[in-house]
Order: structure tokens, then C-alpha cells, then sequence
């Protein structure tokens, strides 16, 4: 009974921790959208070459103007005084990529919180990212709910959900891997310390949240989108608590990499 009762909670906290993940999304977008990734052992050369998705003629109107990273970059963010070094993959997630690149660069996440921390009962994820959180007094409870807002309209910036099946040159957008009815593992796993994009249940919801994976979190695969991985500073992630801030990110390299229509 007891060898019977351990498989079922084995079996049961992925699906309990998926849950958590998706009331945060739906709380953090009734209008926008949030919630919740790998660059392989052997980045891709960056090259706008290398850059092999493109949208489909039915996305790329609606998602045209959206930056991307046609390559590879690396992000520093300093947390807790460390710092934190995220090979960013535009290769295999070009807007994914570029969405974040180009946040980074425009100095959004300096400031920002931590405000959601997974760590029982098995590791999860540190998310933040919430624009909102740069204000101290904002409301806790309602910090997951905000998205990247752009100044020139005033609206709030969402991407596609962007997923590269192993091995296929056709990336999967706007719907799952299991929706696609794709049976490939995607290209970037949910491996500790990958970075993946929060949303919340409709695919395309993804803004400026994002979390980086405490664990190996195979059963997140297919389902939300992985763009980098963290290549140093993993001991400081797993320190991170909830409030805890990104100091300061930055672009230290491939910035060349990072293409926008705006």
C-alpha cells in the first residue's frame, strides 16, 4: 500500500505543479497572459543563416513587427549581487528569443521581481519578469498579471507559442506540440536552468515573464516555449526566494543578432 501510495504522489505532483503553473497564468493575464526551457550543449553557430523558422503567412502579419534574434546572444542578469549567464537560442526560437533580447536591452527587467518561487513540493521554477513589480508598492497578490507594454501604442506586446520539434525545420506556432499532433520531443528542452516564456491558457499570451527551470521538468515539454539556458551562475538561481530582484540585466554579446521590422 505504501509502495502504491509513493507512485501515486510521484505520478500526481508533476500534474499538481502544472496547475499552480496555470491559475498563475489565468490570474496574471485576463487580458494578457502569463505563467510557465534549453541552448544545447553545443550552441549553434550564430549566424542569421542559422535562423532556419519562419512564419507562416497566417502568423506573420499579426506577429510581424516583433523583434528577432537571428543567431545566438548572451544575457548577464546580476541577482543577489551574482551573476546569472543565459545563453539566449535564436537559432531554434528566433522570436522567443528576439522578444527577450529585445527586452533586455531596452532595460526592462532591471529592477524587476522574483515573484513567483517553486521549490516544494519538489523544485520547480523561479519565475518574475512582471513589469509591474518595478514598483515596490504594487500589490504582491496581483504581481503575474502584467505584460510588456509598447511605448509607441501604448498596447501590450504578446508573441507566439514557438516550439521546434528534434529534428524537423518546420517550427510549430500558435498551438502546442500535442495540439499539432507532433510526437517529436521539442529541439529545446525543460532541463535545469533552462528559460522558457510564461503564459497563460491561450498559446499566444506570452509578453515578458518568464522562469527558469529548478529541475529537470520533461513533462513542461511541447507545452510552453524554452529559448536559453543557464550556461553559469545556476547556484545563484537555486538560492533565488520569492522578492528577490534582477539588479541589472544586460546583453554582453550576439546584440548584432537581434532584428526588429519596427
Amino acid at each position: 500500500m505504501r509502495k502504491m501510495q509513493t507512485k501515486l504522489h510521484r505520478w500526481l505532483t508533476p500534474w499538481l505543479l502544472v496547475g499552480v503553473l496555470f491559475l498563475a497564468a489565468c490570474t496574471a493575464n485576463s487580458n494578457s497572459g502569463e505563467s510557465p526551457s534549453a541552448v544545447s550543449s553545443s550552441p549553434a553557430t550564430a549566424t542569421a543563416s542559422a535562423s532556419a523558422s519562419t512564419l507562416p503567412a497566417d502568423l506573420s502579419s499579426q506577429f510581424k513587427n516583433l523583434p528577432r534574434l537571428e543567431g545566438e546572444a548572451t544575457v548577464e542578469m546580476i541577482v543577489k549581487g551574482s551573476p546569472i549567464v543565459i545563453n539566449v537560442d535564436g537559432v531554434n526560437a528566433p522570436i522567443t528569443a528576439g522578444n527577450f533580447v529585445d527586452l533586455v536591452n531596452r532595460g526592462v527587467y532591471d529592477g524587476l521581481a522574483f515573484h513567483r518561487v517553486i521549490r516544494e513540493p519538489q523544485p520547480f521554477v523561479a519565475q518574475g519578469g512582471d513589469p509591474q513589480s518595478k514598483d515596490p508598492n504594487f500589490p504582491v497578490d496581483r504581481l503575474g498579471t502584467g505584460s510588456f507594454i509598447e511605448p509607441k501604442t501604448g498596447l501590450p506586446r504578446y508573441i507566439p507559442l514557438e516550439i521546434k520539434p528534434t529534428g524537423s525545420g518546420q517550427t510549430v506556432y500558435s498551438k502546442t506540440l500535442e495540439e499539432a499532433s507532433v510526437t517529436q520531443p521539442p529541439q529545446l528542452r525543460h532541463t535545469t536552468g533552462a528559460v522558457a516564456m510564461a503564459r497563460s491558457a491561450p498559446p499566444d499570451s506570452a509578453s515578458a515573464q518568464f522562469y527558469i527551470a529548478l529541475a529537470d521538468l520533461n513533462f513542461l515539454d511541447g507545452s510552453y516555449a524554452v529559448f536559453g539556458y543557464v550556461s553559469s551562475g545556476m547556484e545563484t538561481v537555486q538560492q533565488i526566494q520569492q522578492g528577490d530582484r534582477i539588479t541589472s540585466a544586460k546583453v554582453t554579446a550576439g546584440l548584432e543578432n537581434l532584428r526588429s521590422s519596427n
